[in-house]
């Protein structure tokens, strides 16, 4: 408690003046602060230690006594009401401490000047002394008149005494010095060494207090009115700004202790070890509980990181990437998280929960196979390859494949008994067991693959193309066709303006601009002419017909692509991986390659390309994969 009006820690007249009057001289902020620093840092260990009265109250001048403003330099008096506010850091004031100070001042009067500036208009800031200033407005009202300490100072100047004088006092919270720091910080360009070396502190202090800078208002607030302690805001600096304010209430409401919020902010935390991104960035982040402890005295474990909805994002940008890493090898890949309702099982060719070989082959190329990436803690991340997602199908796949083995041993065992039976019967009919052997042939498996837009486009323009080749060399095919598409319904589709580029180039001429004119030009028309335009009307008409008629017209003209299509690296590099491996398959380029086949299949997916297309001998022309006939 102050006595007399003689504020705690505070700065004697004669050191500020004799400080202050470096700053007069000097040429910058930063070099003007420097000799006073240690001056107000001797002054408020002196003074923090005294306990006798001040020296009687300063006079006032002749001038001040008639209400003009004291020389700028010198000590004087300012009434109340010309004193402005400053850029005090201190953002709480107990009241209790400062109804104290007003009743010593309303005995004492006020015996230690504060220090200000003039900033015109008769008005001067107060740079230090706001706790003098407003006890002696509460006890005296704004015509007291207030001794005061005045100099010259730029804004700039002005800050950093104010946040200097400030932190030299023992009772000021630790959020008000992170940010009176800060401020400080600021205007020395952010040079930390340099500031730390203004306010007398350790850098480790300086980091550690500007750190506090992370919690957020309330907790700042909390801190300052001596709420929570340090040890909670230090513990709060390490979570989310919005986390801080969730659990600041209830820690409050519970009265929870240092150790309370430290194992419930543990306990929440995820850990860096178990982090599957690039985790760099995290090495100097101030949500690293291992930073956290090279700065604050309370810390969760270390190694864990408090920024729950940060590590989320960086989980969630990397399972993408790990899926995306995948789409050359699978058709699908799907991100499993926990409470998904979907399940998947391993593809296997054999063992107990084997499809077989044929079927495990035919199943590669299907829209159910691909892989999966756990979502789930215990397994975050890893990659689960060759899975099926439909395990309805897979289990039916299974069954049918111990069905089938079960049949072709017991027609084994049933044909080994018969030849056995019939050993001593001359008459046997010879083969008669390999007969009943051939009728328990498993059923033939379809290999095709997953027809994705990609695919349907590609195999309907190569369609198209082959289908006006067809149709165009052949004029009475060309006929039955556009007889067909005249009573389907399907004349319309017939390409107006291709018809008119084949009639201008035939007749050598513009098309006229009316029916009447056309019809003049169409009679002035060759035999062979107009043959090449009849012709002409089905093959335009081939562009513009649905999928489903194309189908058609595919089917019935037995379309052979063999004579217009040949495998090449655009086809191939529709489909994954897996698929590219169906697709080699069912042209038996996997015959081709022999042995070499399966290690081929391990390579990146354009390296598989290049490789599949370069077997000498092979003709690609002939090997027409499923994917591209008509259904």
């Amino acid at each position: 408690m102050q006595v007399s009006g003689h504020i705690q820690s505070s700065v004697a007249p004669a050191i500020v003046d004799a400080s202050l009057a470096t700053i007069e001289t000097s040429t910058t902020a930063k070099t003007a602060v420097k000799p006073l620093v240690a001056a107000l840092a001797a002054a408020a260990v002196i003074e923090a230690n005294e306990t006798a009265p001040s020296a009687a109250p300063l006079e006032s001048t002749t001038a001040a006594a008639q209400g003009d403003a004291p020389p700028r330099g010198q000590p004087g008096f300012v009434k109340v009401k010309f004193l402005v506010r400053g850029n005090n850091p201190r953002e709480y004031f107990d009241e209790k401490e400062l109804e104290d100070l007003t009743a010593s001042v309303r005995e004492h009067g006020i015996n230690q000047p504060i220090l200000v500036r003039h900033i015109g208009d008769g008005q001067y800031q107060i740079i230090a002394g706001e706790r003098r200033y407003r006890a002696a407005l509460a006890a005296f009202g704004d015509e007291y008149e207030m001794p005061v300490l005045i100099r010259e100072c730029s804004d700039s100047e002005a800050r950093i005494l104010a946040n200097i004088e400030n932190t030299l006092r023992a009772d000021m919270s630790a959020t008000e010095e992170a940010r009176s720091a800060a401020i400080i910080v600021g205007e020395v360009k952010g040079d930390r060494d340099e500031a730390a070396r203004l306010l007398s502190w350790s850098r480790s202090k300086l980091d550690s207090r500007l750190a506090l800078m992370n919690c957020s208002e309330s907790v700042r607030k909390a801190l300052n009115e001596r709420t929570i302690k340090l040890g909670h805001a230090e513990l709060f600096a390490s979570l989310s700004k919005e986390n801080q304010d969730k659990i600041l209430p209830a820690l409050i409401e519970r009265g929870l202790s240092v150790t309370d919020l430290k194992a419930l902010i543990e306990k929440a935390a995820a850990k860096l070890s178990a982090a599957i991104f690039d985790k760099a960035d995290c090495a100097a982040c101030p949500h690293n509980s291992s930073v956290q402890r090279t700065m604050f005295q309370e810390s969760v474990t270390d190694g864990s990181c408090t920024n729950n909805a940060c590590y989320k994002t960086k989980t969630e940008a990397a399972l993408e990437i790990t899926k995306e890493s995948l789409k050359d090898e699978y058709p699908v890949i799907r991100i499993v998280r926990a409470g998904d309702n979907f399940a998947q099982v391993r593809l296997r060719a054999d063992g107990p929960t084997g499809v077989g070989e044929v079927q495990a082959d035919a199943c590669r190329g299907c829209a159910e196979f691909g892989a999966a990436i756990s979502a789930l803690p215990e397994r975050m991340g890893m990659v689960f390859k060759d899975q099926c997602f439909n395990t309805a199908c897979n289990q039916e796949k299974v069954a049918a494949r111990i069905r089938s083995e079960k049949e072709a041993k017991d027609a084994a065992t049933k044909a080994a008994a018969e030849a056995t039976a019939a050993a001593g019967t001359k008459d046997a009919p010879k083969g008669a067991t390999e007969a009943k052997g051939k009728d328990n042939k498993p059923a033939e498996v379809k290999t095709t693959v997953s027809e994705g837009d990609k695919v349907k486009a590609y195999r309907e323009l190569v369609w198209r193309k082959a289908m006006k080749k067809e149709i165009g060399a052949s004029y009475d095919i060309s006929i039955q066709y556009l007889i067909t598409l005249a009573v389907t319904g399907n004349i319309r589709h017939v390409n107006q303006t291709k018809m008119t580029e084949v009639f201008e180039k035939l007749l050598g001429v513009s098309k006229g601009s009316d029916l009447q004119k056309v019809a003049d030009q169409a009679q002035q028309m060759s035999p062979d002419q107009m043959d090449s335009l009849m012709q002409m009307l089905a093959v335009s008409a081939i562009d513009d017909l649905p999928v489903i008629e194309l189908t058609r017209l595919a089917k019935h003209i037995k379309l052979d692509l063999t004579k217009h299509w040949k495998m090449d690296a655009e086809f191939l590099a529709l489909f994954t991986k897996s698929e590219i491996e169906v697709i080699a398959k069912s042209v038996k380029l996997d015959k081709a390659l022999g042995d070499s086949f399966k290690k081929l299949t391990t390579e990146k997916k354009d390296v598989l390309i290049e490789k599949l297309l370069a077997v000498k001998g092979f003709d690609y022309s002939a090997a027409i994969p499923p994917v591209l006939m008509p259904k």
